[in-house]
């Protein structure tokens, strides 16, 4: 056995060779899944990528089936600490099991965080993280404008502060106006807002669509893919090109 130190600095226990690996976050799914596919023998509902990914299913991230997870018998759970109740990841590991969490806010934390996390159980940094450090590696110098980024309606939330996406976004020229909001999720007004120049819709949480959501709105408003917004992972490599001619 070995161990390492996740995000939270907790300390997690790993066999020498790492076999069997349960991903209840989507983006670190389609991680492990690109780099070595044979690992995974279980992931939630919603782990979309890669289209062939055929294991057991799991629930979701807010209710994994944790006697399911159990069964498979993993040598390690991957979780993030927003996506998932850290009472179901006390739950596997009462049961005996590793759990590894992340915790990234920024674009520099999430490479940094998957370097730490592919690295520990499959030993090694794969080619796709080398080129998604290189495609965020140098600063914008682009015109800048002003967003507003809804991610729920009924009740409508937005992005604001310490955000991931809301980092990214910066990194391309897009500015949150919530930025400085009390909450990192606030609920706001399509009416009163500050000032701003357009709206990014994701299709996730919320699956925006260009007849769901631009309506509320006095701007412009740009629909993106929410794996490109808020995943990090192999995502990472294309998402800076894709979205900046989206919201250019």
């Amino acid at each position: 056995m070995r161990s390492a130190r996740d995000d939270l600095e907790d300390t997690v226990t790993l066999p020498v060779d790492v076999t069997r690996v349960v991903s209840i976050v989507p983006s670190l799914t389609e991680s492990i899944a690109v780099t070595h596919a044979s690992l995974i023998v279980g992931a939630t509902d919603y782990c979309t990528h890669p289209a062939d990914l055929d294991v057991a299913r799991v629930r979701g991230t807010k209710n994994p089936d944790l006697e399911r997870i159990r069964e498979l018998a993993p040598d390690v759970v991957l979780a993030n600490a927003e996506e998932n109740r850290a009472v179901d990841l006390d739950a596997l590991r009462a049961s005996g099991i590793a759990v590894w969490v992340t915790a990234p806010t920024t674009v520099a934390e999430s490479l940094d965080s998957l370097d730490r996390m592919l690295s520990a159980i499959i030993g090694d940094v794969p080619a796709w993280l080398r080129d998604a450090r290189t495609v965020w590696s140098s600063p914008y110098a682009g015109m800048r404008r002003r967003a507003v980024i809804p991610i729920w309606r009924r009740p409508w939330m937005a992005l604001g502060r310490d955000t991931f996406a809301g980092d990214l976004l910066s990194r391309i020229g897009v500015d949150n106006v919530l930025s400085d909001a009390g909450e990192r999720y606030p609920r706001i007004d399509p009416d009163v807002l500050p000032d701003y120049d357009i709206v990014v819709l994701p299709d996730e949480p919320y699956a925006f669509s260009p007849t769901d959501g631009p309506e509320a709105f006095t701007r412009p408003a740009k629909c993106v893919s929410g794996r490109h917004l808020t995943w990090y992972g192999p995502s990472l490599v294309e998402a800076r090109s894709l979205l900046s001619a989206q919201l250019r």
